[in-house]
């Protein structure tokens, strides 16, 4: 009963795209009130890592060395990246994963989605697939650093054979590991459908709204060395750290959706939908020039104030909207299907100046700038698979997307205007050779994507170029009675990929460039084995090679009075792309000792990063390993009505790793300084929980 809206942008067993797809228990399972990076954790390729150092509240994704701005997220087919910065801030959507019917992430380019260019991996949420039993859920954990999750779950089942009534209601908070990284995350989701033989409707309303504690800001390596909880957010304000330095958001998603069997081998789709969201971050600001807020000084007697204390929130207002369709035709050896989305994105970004220890220097209710963004999406796809005989089948993916983008300034650059058109013309084909239970296959995917909002803040006689990507996938995998193993290699060859080099903006501030040549090599090996009734493993590595070819590095440079006198260039031949691990690997180990009784084992294990792109051992990650275990009992109550209980220990070995960080360098009278940033993950913590289901 997979929804139409989900099939059309998903892939099936048999094509030749590398691929996980999470089922309810699993997500269910993981899902311990962690962000949903930290559900995938442990599927191949994946890098998960938390501002707050627990999994709650701001988390990070990567995928092969891919960041979050270049994976495509879907809910049941819908955008759901950030249309300016591309991002994914899975922070505004508490929980989730407690609404998902299952995950599929696709590596590599993938198959052809709706909105933001997926280059180097897609995930797809759905929510829509119908539950026809009556149920209510109760899900409770409470852990380390006053970790709490309350989830209370109600689906009516099917009424009177048409109707499906479900909603959700969930609270989580947190303390965090790292100091004062509050987080107060609260959510909701309905859901009305109406299911007939040849139609169905369905109206989806969600919503997540977060208060979280300033704490991206890291710390540097003396920092992380005698205090690695420490938090520099809010310490600008003398004594006591500005006790609401926070991000405070809503976001909310309307989502309708009609699908219709027209004939047994037609049958179409459509779905509307509109996401607005709107809130700001708060922070307290020392010794801010007037003249930065196009204030004039202030002349108090003899006195002129030229600085001053203040409080700032910086606003984002923002309605997104739009529809995606498509159109499946089936025969017995092939299957069309034409589909994609139309969107409009309108934000709006301004300051406001709350409060001030110099009330007279500045009026009320000031709002020093006032800027907004629209950015249009229209784009279709054709999809074809056809089986030849009944080994072979071929998979041809052709998308054509156009992009509008129109900014009307910027903060610190309020006077520049942006206004870019883009066509992206996206290939994709493939071929599956399937014997038994054995597969083997090959696809070829081109991928085109728009640079960020940030990537437009400089000149515009040097304003960033699209990037494109080549990505060669050859993989075979085989099942046995008990488990399966796939093996999975990829070449990701990229014109024009956008990275942080050192180089300035028109405001100095650093700013990604494009570089010619680079590329992502790689081998994914994961499998399954039971290797009784009572014991299973599972296991993925992902072994890689990621190159920048011709890379050059920009210093900024000053003088022994801290003078700025610009930059020193440095070429390299050939480094590794930043955050790009050789090695990423997980394990899992299952065993039912007893009756209603499972202990799992798991392991994470990645190795060293680079967080800049000139592979200097000095501005990396250390590799890390860390060991999780949990036991569950499961207790029957009746004959539909069971309980759960969990406890988790995470980092059994209580390891001080750090999964993210930032670094630059600078001279100063010709002497090179490099200043490293981190983000330091928990030790050892637990978690436990009851779930009971009614």
């Amino acid at each position: 009963m997979q929804p139409l809206e989900v099939k059309a942008i998903r892939v099936s067993d048999n094509l030749p795209i590398a691929k996980t797809t999470l089922d309810k228990l699993q997500i269910q399972k993981n899902n311990i009130g962690v962000d949903l990076p930290f559900i995938m954790n442990q599927t191949p390729s994946i890098q998960a890592n938390s501002d707050a150092g627990n999994g709650v509240g701001y988390t990070g994704l990567r995928i092969r060395g891919t960041d979050a701005t270049r994976i495509n997220f879907t809910i049941n087919g819908i955008p759901y990246n950030d249309a300016e910065s591309q991002g994914t801030f899975l922070v505004n959507l508490p929980d989730i994963a407690s609404s998902a019917n299952s995950i599929q992430i696709q590596r590599g380019v993938g198959s052809s989605t709706n909105g933001s260019g997926a280059f180097g991996a897609s995930v797809n949420i759905s929510t829509n697939e119908n539950e026809t039993e009556k149920s209510i859920l109760f899900n409770n954990s409470f852990g380390s650093y006053n970790t709490l999750k309350n989830t209370l779950l109600v689906n009516s089942g099917l009424i009177k054979n048409h109707f499906i009534f479900s909603g959700r209601l969930s609270q989580i908070s947190s303390d965090g590991y790292v100091d004062r990284a509050k987080t107060k995350l609260q959510s909701f989701y309905t859901s009305a459908a109406y299911l007939d033989k040849n139609h169905s409707f369905r109206l989806n309303v969600f919503s997540g709204k977060e208060k979280t504690y300033a704490a991206w800001f890291g710390i540097n390596e003396t920092t992380l060395d005698t205090n690695r909880t420490y938090n520099p957010a809010g310490t600008e304000k003398s004594g006591t750290p500005y006790d609401n330095e926070t991000d405070n958001y809503t976001q909310t998603h309307y989502q309708f959706f009609y699908n219709q069997t027209l004939t047994p081998r037609l049958k179409y789709n459509i779905a509307f939908f509109t996401t607005t969201g709107k809130g700001y971050f708060e922070q307290y600001k020392s010794n801010q020039s007037l003249s930065n807020y196009y204030l004039p000084d202030y002349i108090n007697g003899s006195d002129t104030i030229r600085e001053i204390n203040l409080i700032r929130q910086l606003w984002l207002n923002n309605i997104y909207f739009g529809s995606i369709f498509s159109l499946h035709y089936n025969t017995p050896k092939s299957t069309f299907i034409l589909g994609g989305n139309i969107s409009n994105y309108k934000g709006e970004h301004y300051g406001e100046i709350i409060d001030t220890e110099s009330p007279q220097a500045v009026p009320d209710n000031i709002r020093w700038y006032s800027l907004n963004a629209n950015k249009n999406e229209q784009a279709v796809f054709l999809k074809w698979t056809k089986k030849y005989q009944t080994k072979w089948e071929t998979y041809i993916d052709l998308q054509s997307r156009n992009v509008s983008y129109n900014i009307n300034g910027f903060r610190a650059n309020p006077n520049l205007i942006v206004d870019n058109k883009y066509h992206f013309i996206n290939p994709k084909a493939g071929i599956t050779y399937q014997k038994s239970n054995k597969k083997i296959y090959f696809s070829y995917s081109s991928a085109q994507k728009e640079p960020n909002r940030d990537d437009f803040e400089t000149a515009l006689d040097e304003a960033p170029k699209p990037e494109s990507l080549h990505d060669f996938e050859l993989g075979m995998e085989k099942k046995y009675k008990n488990g399966y193993w796939a093996i999975n290699t990829y070449f990701m060859f990229y014109k024009n990929q956008l990275v942080l080099t050192g180089e300035v903006n028109d405001v100095y501030a650093y700013t990604r460039k494009n570089i010619d040549k680079s590329y992502r090599a790689g081998i994914e090996l994961e499998g399954t084995m039971k290797m009784s009734e009572k014991i299973k493993l599972s296991a993925n590595l992902t072994l890689s090679t990621n190159k920048a070819i011709d890379f050059s590095e920009y210093i900024d440079k000053y003088d022994e009075n801290y003078n700025y006198l610009g930059q020193e260039k440095i070429n390299y031949k050939k480094t590794d792309l930043s955050f790009s691990p050789f090695m990423i690997s997980a394990w899992e180990l299952w065993a039912n000792p007893i009756r209603n009784i499972e202990i799992r084992c798991m392991g994470k294990y990645v190795s060293r990063q680079f967080m800049d792109n000139t592979s200097n051992k000095s501005r990396s990650l250390p590799a890390y390993y860390t060991q999780d275990i949990r036991v569950d009992f499961n207790l029957s109550i009746s004959k539909k009505h069971r309980a759960l209980f969990f406890i988790q220990g995470n980092n059994l070995f209580s390891q001080k790793y750090v999964a993210n960080g930032y670094t630059f360098s600078y001279y100063i009278n010709n002497e090179l300084t490099t200043e490293n940033y981190y983000y330091p993950m928990a030790t050892f913590n637990i978690i436990g929980g009851i779930t009971v289901r009614l």
